[in-house]
């Protein structure tokens, strides 16, 4: 990784945009304490110019197989329990569409028990991968504290859990709103995790992408975790610093590598579908920056949350996620979970 920091420093700009330099003294922050983004930066967001750098002075990135490319599967697991303003969207939705099934198993999941929650839906999106040979990562929330609600307890779903584990999926933490700058509240929720799960956890995102560069890096690092993917937009899709790849972050202010991996995130579906006008736009602005990170042999992570697939108001992100996999797997990707890049990525590097 040295020999990749020494080629990006001769290069001051992107070396700047690599570190994300201007992130250490934000002029602005939004609401919920995150780094703002200029208009003017954002319209550059689709352009890996740090992975374009690199790839083109010499850097050859190799995946299992023979696979040109990786796709990262994510999944933030921020409620098992549908709010009551998903169940009555979900629940007219359903109605209008006179499809009086799912009406019923969005009102009457509570009467037989809360495994029958739409939003229990694991099995689900692991079906919906395995058709394509893939696999994913569940990001999982243990803090008490929420600024919406109280979200779930995490020894209540302990099953469902191991299935995922049993399926070859990972199961990370979620941190929560108010830890990410805490190392004392991320070490207990990594404990608690551990402690359902009976196994290490290593990957992580923070809950609404909270995230303070250099900071967050440092103190998962502390915490003992081996990958973050918390560090891409809240409000777009793109490379937050140039980079469709892993990679070690640099620490300006000790001016030294800081030792965890992140998997940037690139396509969240919140941010995606609030920034598209149509299914259509969303499809084409996401194959577009799939083709792009093909081309540099990279990685693209994608988070699709786990209530999208149990509510009826949102069949159409559904769709897309399966248009995406569908297109990736055409196209030979290796498509699979955090952990699994992660140890690929290490084992090489």
């Amino acid at each position: 990784m040295s020999l990749m920091y020494e080629l990006l420093k001769k290069n001051q700009d992107l070396w700047d945009l690599f570190t994300r330099k201007e992130e250490y003294f934000p002029e602005k922050l939004d609401k919920h304490q995150r780094f703002l983004f200029s208009e003017k930066y954002l319209q550059n967001a689709s352009e890996p110019e740090v992975s374009r750098y690199l790839i083109e002075n010499g850097m050859q990135v190799e995946f299992p197989e023979n696979q040109t490319f990786a796709v990262c599967l994510t999944h933030d697991v921020d409620d098992i329990y549908p709010p009551l303003s998903h169940s009555l969207l979900s629940s007219a939705y359903s109605f209008k569409r006179l499809n009086f099934k799912d009406l019923a198993n969005q009102l009457l999941w509570k009467l037989r028990g809360i495994d029958y929650s739409p939003y229990l839906n694991f099995s689900k999106i692991m079906d919906i991968e395995a058709s394509f040979e893939a696999k994913s990562s569940f990001y999982f929330i243990t803090a008490e504290v929420d600024p919406i609600r109280f979200r779930y307890d995490i020894e209540d779903i302990e099953h469902h859990l191991g299935e995922i584990l049993d399926r070859g999926g990972e199961v990370g933490l979620h941190g929560g709103y108010y830890s990410y700058d805490s190392p004392e509240k991320i070490k207990k929720e990594k404990q608690r995790l551990e402690a359902v799960l009976g196994k290490k956890v290593i990957g992580f995102r923070n809950h609404y992408l909270r995230f303070k560069t250099p900071d967050s890096w440092e103190i998962l690092t502390d915490a003992g975790f081996n990958y973050d993917s918390t560090f891409g937009y809240y409000d777009c899709a793109g490379f937050r610093n140039g980079m469709c790849h892993p990679f070690s972050p640099y620490n300006l202010d000790t001016g030294k590598e800081i030792d965890i991996l992140e998997i940037p995130l690139v396509v969240m579906d919140v941010a995606l579908f609030a920034t598209s006008n149509s299914f259509e736009e969303a499809w084409e602005h996401t194959k577009n920056l799939i083709d792009t990170t093909a081309s540099f042999n990279g990685v693209i992570t994608l988070l699709w949350h786990n209530f999208v697939f149990g509510c009826s108001f949102r069949n159409d992100w559904v769709k897309l996620y399966e248009k995406v996999l569908q297109y990736c797997f055409d196209k030979g990707a290796w498509m699979t979970s955090g952990e699994e890049i992660f140890r690929w990525w290490a084992d090489r590097n």
